[in-house]
């Protein structure tokens, strides 16, 4: 619960999944491996930390901020399937996908949002693989979906 607590001393709460869009799950676990689904910046209440593209209606700083509670999502799906967040040895990849207008070029600076995040959680093993990449829309006019890659513990 060490990471959990780390979560709460950063103002930030893990609770149960958001409700898919579609149908699938939160994630699947293959051997010491877990596929975290794409999250988007949702609250518990089910409202978007913010809506828009990126170099349009939104700033970078918007963005950054999306992608950490897009993390925070992720997280929240990976403890729905492990039990325990501290079960986490290794954040192994990140895809990080930015609605984003045709001239905006600063998809891995929203990115650092869910990185940053991982990285404090985690330290070391926090570190990861990453693209971050433009989008043309993502759903529900969200600014940001994340998807990671974890290597859980037994």
């Amino acid at each position: 619960m060490e990471i959990e607590r780390k979560l709460a001393d950063m103002g930030l709460t893990i609770t149960e999944p958001n409700p898919s869009l579609g149908n699938f799950v939160p994630g699947v676990r293959t051997g010491n491996l877990l596929f975290v689904s794409g999250n988007l910046p949702r609250l518990p209440d089910g409202s978007m930390v913010a809506e828009g593209k990126l170099g349009r209606e939104l700033s970078v700083e918007e963005g950054y901020a999306a992608a950490r509670q897009c993390a925070v999502n992720c997280l929240s799906g990976a403890r729905s399937i492990i039990g325990d967040l501290d079960k986490v040895q290794r954040v192994v990849k990140l895809l990080v996908m930015v609605n984003s207008d045709p001239e905006f070029d600063q998809q891995p600076a929203v990115g650092n949002g869910a990185s940053d995040l991982l990285v404090e959680l985690y330290g070391e093993n926090g570190r990861h693989g990453r693209s971050a990449v433009g989008m043309a829309a993502l759903p529900r006019g969200a600014p940001v979906e994340v998807e990671m890659v974890l290597e859980v513990a037994d």
